[in-house]
Formats: C-alpha cells, sequence, structure tokens
C-alpha cells in the first residue's frame, strides 16, 4: 500500500470504491475499518456505520490504521466553509498552512512531540502540478485551514475574529496532519468549499443549506478525484 485516501461518503460513490473490499484494523487506539481495491486505500473519516461528527472522530486510530497498511503519503479530501467572498461554493483550495492553536493531539509522551507541523511541501506540490496537467479548472492554490473543535458552525463574531488570518474553516485536516506527521506518513489536503462561512452573506448560514450545497459540489469533486488519480498514476 502507498496511497490512502480520506474523505466523506460522496467518495463511497467512487467508481474506486464501488466494490472495494473492507480491510479491519485493529490499532492500540481502537478498530478501524478501511476500504481498499487495487492497492488504494479509503479511509472514511466519520465512519462506514453509523455516523461519527468531528469532535468525536478516534484520529489517533485512523492515522495509526493508516500507518500499520504501509500507507507511504495521504490525499484527504476536506469540506470547508470559506472566509472570503473570493473563494465561492465549488471551489478547491490546496492549503498550505493551517491555525488550530488549541488543539495538540500527539502520540507522544516525551520530547518527540516538540516538532513542527504542516501539509508535507512534496507532496502538495506532486498534487499541485499533477492538477495543472490536466483540464480540471486550477484550484486556488495555498491558504490557512482554520479547524474548530465542531460540531457546530462557528458565530459571524468568531469567522470576522479569524478573516484577517485564515481563508477556509473546518474539523478535521489539522487534526490528521499533525498525527500524520508524528507517523512520518505525507499528508497534503484538497479542500471543496461547500458554504460562505457564517455572516459573510446577509442569509442564515443552515445545516440545510450546508447539505444542499455539498450534494451540488459531489459529481466535480468525484470528477477531480478520479481525474487526478489517474494523473498521478495511482
Amino acid at each position: 500500500m502507498t496511497t490512502a485516501l480520506i474523505g466523506g461518503t460522496s467518495l463511497l460513490e467512487s467508481m474506486r470504491f464501488r466494490d472495494a473490499a473492507p480491510r479491519r484494523m485493529q490499532t492500540p487506539h481502537g478498530s478501524v475499518t478501511l476500504l481498499e481495491r487495487n492497492g488504494l486505500l479509503f479511509l472514511q473519516r466519520h465512519s462506514l456505520g453509523s455516523y461519527i461528527p468531528p469532535h468525536l472522530i478516534n484520529h489517533k486510530a485512523n492515522m495509526h490504521a493508516l500507518c500499520q497498511a504501509g500507507v507511504k503519503q495521504i490525499l484527504a479530501i476536506g469540506s470547508v466553509g470559506s472566509l472570503r467572498l473570493e473563494i465561492p461554493p465549488g471551489s478547491f483550495l490546496l492549503p498550505d498552512d493551517f491555525l488550530a492553536t488549541h488543539l495538540n493531539p500527539t502520540f507522544f509522551e516525551d520530547a518527540r512531540g516538540h516538532r513542527t507541523p504542516g501539509f508535507h511541501r512534496k507532496w502538495r506540490a506532486r498534487i499541485l502540478d499533477a492538477w495543472r496537467k490536466t483540464d480540471l479548472p486550477p484550484p486556488h492554490d495555498g491558504g490557512v485551514y482554520w479547524q474548530t473543535l465542531g460540531p457546530r458552525f462557528e458565530t459571524p463574531a468568531e469567522i470576522r475574529s479569524h478573516q484577517p488570518h485564515a481563508h477556509v474553516v473546518g474539523m478535521t485536516v489539522a487534526t490528521e496532519c499533525i498525527l500524520a506527521g508524528e507517523l512520518e506518513i505525507p499528508y497534503a489536503a484538497i479542500c471543496v468549499v461547500d458554504n460562505l462561512a457564517n455572516g459573510l452573506t446577509p442569509e442564515t448560514l443552515t445545516f440545510e443549506a450546508f447539505k444542499e450545497q455539498v450534494r451540488a459540489n459531489e459529481q466535480q469533486l468525484l470528477l477531480v478525484l478520479e481525474t487526478l488519480l489517474l494523473t498521478l498514476s495511482l
């Protein structure tokens, strides 16, 4: 195994995983079920069974399972809200940094935890280069991903306070990136903008409106993913 995809339910509809075989992994942090097909692994971060909301995801078990499976690089798909009107719903963004000062996940209880986290530059650059070789609309190259705890959406005041420092907001990617880095697995993410952050427009952000935009983005996401995997020869 070399590459793992992390994503949500829409990726289960991809031709890559429709007939994938489940692979149950037992880790020191709990059990995880992965999907495997033709050497590619898929991790549904919210679980293949009952939906697990962001604040209850067992990230340590998830990342450890991928490590045990021999994964050498991770491509994560993350649903995000945009903090900028110039990054509207339907956009794709490859973050190059994150903001998560309140999060400190670690596998370690010693000095090994004193490390500098971040998206893997070479793996991220390879994904971006592959994207540019396709006919797909170009993604936003770079941006700061701000992770909140969830599961609630952010208040307009919270959005305003972070607008000068971040471009998109989500609830999972930074934690995964930190833990993958501790396991020395290159990690990069593609963010799919599924809503404008609360307060950017006069309309009140609702979960129903968010899910409607997620469904609207699904086909384009699957096209992007399939095209990139072919270009990357994964």
